[in-house]
């Protein structure tokens, strides 16, 4: 296939990707997942992946290889649902990048460029939490990694988080903040859409190393700063707390910030167990009050979402993580996740029916006997509309 037959053929496949339109697929009644992913590497344009001069690329070789496009945050904006997306190369390098739509679930578009937030220093940035705070900025903040210097010699994973900041008010300006101060490492931390006792508040994961939580890291906390542009955490308390045989054993984190709701706070975060495949990544909702947001006032058993299906395979295999939702005008909630450190999907629900599942979904009785009896209980419930179909 000579030169111009390819790229054709390659702008048709591209073009063909972005228009596809998405349907609805599994639903547990709480979320209903879209069938096709969002966003994926093959959804970066041609112009980032390929030299397009016949003269200086006459084979029409890729030069900028996407591994995977995941760890969106998402906003709405102008009419427009917006994803900040964590775009990995071949070189395992992340950057942010903007893809937009007019619909919540297909058409997505990267814009030309990728973001330009500066740096301060460090090695790579991901996974970007995006708030629309009533201060009139929208905020961002993400992770920002390095080597860890005190390594030993011949270590060249051991590695140093923090928690970088940027703002803007139009999704094309922005402005690089300094990263936020904390005597722990953190790497999952979201910034509450409102004031707190007249400061800014964070919900943050202390944790004693890169990857493990450590004695530091006993879940999620929540942490009030005085000012965004120098934001330095000096108290923390654990709002979510980590606990034994549960979805959040190993570490839990904060996804995107939460949702008001007439009943209370919505959010959604991820939890983490060992198993024999390694680190299991599943997402849990909880709720807490809107009179005090370190009050958890309902919090349901285990995961409302998983890995299903293809969502289980990628580079970094089981594993869901979201850090992007958007509650529309509507009602309509729309859940961006990531599967497996390679692509992103969208789920969607409504306010009310994630309100009902936090509120009356009970409660994680941390024993098996508990599971028997609170399942026995709801099969005495169902006894009255049991049919022949199904027993």
């Amino acid at each position: 296939m000579d030169y111009h037959a390819r790229l054709d053929s390659l702008r048709t496949q591209h073009s063909q990707l972005i228009d596809r339109e998405n349907i609805r697929s599994l639903s547990n009644g709480v979320w209903t997942r879209y069938q096709y992913p969002v966003l994926t590497a093959e959804h970066a344009p041609l112009y980032w992946r390929y030299d397009l001069n016949p003269e200086t690329n006459p084979l029409l070789l890729e030069r900028f290889g996407i591994n995977g496009v995941f760890n969106a945050g998402a906003i709405k904006i102008d009419g427009k649902y917006t994803l900040v997306a964590r775009v990995e190369g071949n070189d395992r390098k992340s950057f942010f990048a903007i893809a937009q739509s007019t619909s919540p679930v297909d058409g997505f578009r990267f814009l030309p460029y990728p973001v330009d937030i500066g740096s301060l220093g460090e090695t790579n940035v991901y996974d970007m939490r995006l708030t629309r705070h009533e201060d009139g900025w929208i905020y961002g903040i993400f992770c920002v990694e390095k080597h860890d210097e005190t390594a030993g010699a011949g270590d060249l994973s051991s590695a140093v988080a923090e928690a970088g900041v940027v703002r803007t008010r139009d999704m094309e300006v922005w402005e690089r903040l300094p990263n936020i101060k904390s005597a722990t490492q953190q790497r999952n931390v979201v910034l509450h859409p409102e004031f707190v006792k007249g400061k800014y508040a964070l919900y943050t994961r202390p944790q004693g190393g890169f990857i493990e939580a450590g004695s530091e890291g006993m879940g999620i906390g929540f942490a009030l700063v005085d000012d965004m542009c120098n934001a330095v955490i000096t108290e923390e308390t654990i709002i979510d707390g980590r606990l034994y045989h549960t979805v959040k054993e190993s570490k839990n984190g904060e996804g995107p910030h939460p949702l008001k709701t007439p009943q209370g706070w919505l959010h959604m975060a991820h939890g983490v167990r060992g198993c024999a495949a390694g680190l299991r990544y599943v997402l849990y909702m909880y709720m807490t009050s809107l009179a005090d947001p370190t009050k958890v006032i309902a919090s349901p058993p285990g995961y409302v979402l998983a890995p299903v299906g293809q969502e289980r395979v990628g580079d970094v295999s089981n594993v869901l993580f979201t850090n992007g939702w958007i509650a529309d005008e509507d009602g309509s909630v729309y859940l961006y996740y990531a599967s497996s450190d390679t692509r992103m999907h969208v789920a969607v629900s409504t306010i009310d029916r994630l309100v009902d599942y936090c509120m009356c979904s009970g409660s994680d009785g941390l024993t098996s006997e508990t599971s028997v009896h609170r399942l026995s209980s709801l099969v005495e419930s169902n006894l009255p509309f049991i049919t022949d179909q199904d027993r």
